[in-house]
């Protein structure tokens, strides 16, 4: 669930800007200020000699999503060979690990945990669709294992009261006893039936919630509140980008202590962690639902860096 949610205030420099002064090396930036001089807004001169020899600039090449050249499945596609959860909800459907949970069968939060290892630096490709409104799901990352006795949040239809919409009685979601030991804590690629956080940077039962919203590039800091250091692009106009109902393509880079989420080709957000206190290097993978609703993933491959 996520909670105490904060308005933040975009910063006086662009993305652009950032950009530039992060990947152009300093001897191939240009004096002039941007803006002036006579040949503002025509495109920078290509340097003497490229033209005549049949060479210049050319835009990269894309990534080819399904091109799994030097990857390692993480799913066959028929079986949950190599993932361990609670199999009561956790099962495959049509080539898809799917998960759901209804009024009359709620899950709570819960998780289906990658037994492949621990990865530190890695990139890792999903196709992922929720269905449902009020479902809550997300990429655990880097994760561990949660204290067995420290409180657990609500969801799944906890607190509510009288019969489903269809009449029958409301379920009561399994006993944390019975998820103990594949309760997940640690970064998470968010994702969320109603579009509002899908892409964004969460940390789970870390007590560090959101960090980088959707269209934020965030630097956290010890002893410090996290700090803007530029935007990725609109919230609303990267929502938009999202597939509700549909299939997404899911791409997270974690190299390092800078983690990249990417929906769909466009960049959702990206976190430096500079808290040496709260920075985790490495650890599990796994899927997460709470809420209700319908969770598929299928087309699941990693790369280790």
């Amino acid at each position: 669930m996520r909670s105490n949610r904060t308005t933040i205030l975009t910063p006086a420099f662009s993305t652009a800007a950032l950009l530039v002064v992060l990947l152009v090396p300093a001897a191939t930036q240009p004096q002039t200020v941007p803006g002036t001089g006579p040949s503002a807004g025509a495109p920078p001169a290509r340097p003497a000699g490229l033209a005549n020899r049949g060479g210049g600039f050319r835009e990269p090449d894309p990534i080819d999503f399904n091109d799994h050249n030097g990857w390692s499945s993480m799913f066959d596609g028929q079986s949950l060979k190599g993932w361990d959860g609670d199999k009561n909800y956790w099962h495959v459907h049509d080539g898809a690990i799917v998960v759901e949970s209804t009024c009359e069968r709620p899950t709570g939060t819960i998780y289906l945990i990658w037994q492949g290892g621990e990865p530190a630096d890695f990139e890792m490709k999903a196709e992922m669709k929720g269905e449902g409104a009020a479902v809550n799901s997300g990429v655990q990352y880097r994760g561990a294992i949660t204290d067995p006795n420290r409180p657990r949040g609500g969801g799944g239809g906890r607190g509510q009261q009288g019969p489903c919409p269809s009449g029958a009685p409301r379920g009561t979601p399994p006993s944390f006893a019975s998820q103990a030991k594949w309760d997940m804590l640690g970064p998470q690629f968010d994702f969320d039936g109603r579009n509002r956080y899908t892409g964004q940077f969460y940390e789970q039962a870390t007590g560090r919630g959101i960090i980088a919203w959707r269209g934020q590039f965030v630097r956290t800091e010890q002893d410090k509140s996290p700090r803007l250091l530029a935007t990725l692009g609109d919230r609303e106009e990267l929502a938009g980008y999202v597939h509700v109902d549909d299939w997404n393509q899911l791409h997270l880079i974690a190299r390092g202590n800078m983690m990249t989420h990417i929906v769909n080709g466009h960049v959702m957000s990206i976190l430096i962690d500079d808290d040496p206190t709260k920075f985790r290097k490495s650890g599990l993978i796994g899927f997460e639902i709470e809420g209700t609703g319908r969770i598929s993933i299928r087309n699941i491959w990693l790369r280790k860096l």
